[in-house]
């Protein structure tokens, strides 16, 4: 089974169309795909589509942004009903504030020696609503302020950077339980990203499993090597599933392709196993 259940379109913060994606992901050999935007599921019903006319399984999927102890955490929804009302109306909340906070970073950025950062960002967005720090980075990176969209991150953008702009997102009980409303399962996306103490994990995972959830993302595009390993530990001490996705938002932009990955670990059960 070739799963990539974490990947971007244009509805979020992605370079290509559902129906592309969907197309990418299919030519990369993925047998079981889900589009996870970020915060939006106006792309489920194209991705679907044109998933299952290319004989993909395909699994509706969203990313959450939560705050957790004054960081950002995802959270991944997989094989959601995209017209719940309970979700759209919760990442409609959650989306919220984007548009301020885009403007507030492209005012920083000013100071950094990077102007009109705002205005070129826009350019990249499909959708005014969800503006994100991606399309500032891309920015960046065409105008030669930045080598690529991660060291746009590494340098100006990552949580505590100097154009960094704190949102204050969801909360982690409100994700869990709008993914469950739709009757999905909720997963922590790319552990390995998040700069938390050994005790702060095993907080942020023992709150996650007394709301419900049970998987986290093992192999995913957002993790080294090493973090494949560190993560499927992580997975059997606290007894997880395990998930797999690129991650993919653009061409070039991350680690791995979509369907590329390395498979997960044969000990580990597979999020998706109970949907075949």
């Amino acid at each position: 089974m070739n799963a990539d259940l974490h990947c971007h379109s244009t509805v979020s913060d992605g370079q290509f169309a559902p129906a592309d994606v969907a197309r990418r992901a299919h030519a990369g050999g993925v047998t079981l795909w889900a589009l996870t935007d970020h915060d939006e599921v106006g792309g489920q019903h194209e991705a679907r589509r044109v998933a299952e006319e290319l004989g993909m399984g395909y699994l509706a999927g969203v990313e959450i942004s939560v705050t957790w102890a004054s960081r950002t955490v995802h959270v991944v929804g997989l094989n959601i009903d995209p017209d719940c009302q309970a979700l759209i109306d919760g990442l409609e909340r959650t989306r919220n504030g984007r548009a301020a906070r885009a403007e507030a970073i492209g005012e920083l950025l000013e100071t950094l020696g990077v102007p009109n950062a705002y205005e070129g960002a826009l350019k990249y967005v499909s959708n005014p609503d969800m503006i994100s720090r991606t399309h500032f980075a891309r920015f960046m990176v065409e105008h030669g302020y930045a080598k690529s969209t991660q060291d746009a991150f590494t340098r100006f953008l990552g949580d505590g950077k100097p154009g960094y702009i704190a949102h204050r997102w969801s909360k982690l009980t409100d994700a869990v339980r709008w993914i469950q409303q739709a009757g999905g399962e909720a997963v922590i996306a790319h552990p390995g990203r998040y700069e938390y103490t050994p005790v702060e994990f095993d907080a942020l995972f023992g709150e996650f499993i007394e709301l419900g959830g049970k998987a986290i993302e093992v192999v995913t595009g957002s993790h080294t090597p090493d973090q494949y390993r560190e993560y499927a530990d992580v997975a059997r001490r606290f007894g997880f599933e395990a998930s797999r996705g690129s991650d993919f938002h653009a061409a070039g932009e991350g680690r791995v392709d979509l369907g590329s990955l390395p498979p997960l670990p044969s000990d580990l059960k597979p999020v998706w196993e109970r949907w075949l």
